[in-house]
């Protein structure tokens, strides 16, 4: 089993989430973050005086999915989220350990 994390430009969400249905992607955890990279931010203008925004909204998906499909999720977010500019965001692939569903007690795969 793999952890997926995402960060991606939040107007990619919705088409991601629909992508990742089509590859079996059963349920995810969303974040709205806030975060910068290379760019260090952009600079914006209030009131006449320039400033610099130091941290871009942005949204962390977070999937637990079989080893199986693992290029498939990764894929079908790059492919989506991609705009081709600066700040397109990441893709963090970890192994995981156990999984267990509370409710039924399930344990890795089956938990899933």
């Amino acid at each position: 089993m793999k952890f997926i994390t995402a960060i991606i430009k939040p107007f990619k969400l919705d088409d991601v989430k629909d992508r990742l249905r089509e590859v079996g992607v059963q349920g995810m955890t969303v974040y709205e973050v806030k975060g910068f990279g290379r760019t260090g931010g952009k600079k914006e203008v209030y009131r006449g005086s320039a400033y610099v925004v130091d941290f871009v909204p942005k949204v962390r998906i977070e999937i637990v999915v079989k080893d199986d499909i693992v290029r498939d999720v990764v894929e079908a977010i790059m492919s989506v989220a991609r705009t081709g500019r600066i700040g397109d965001g990441k893709i963090f692939v970890t192994d995981i350990l156990r999984v267990l569903r509370i409710r039924t007690g399930e344990s890795d795969n089956a938990a899933l």
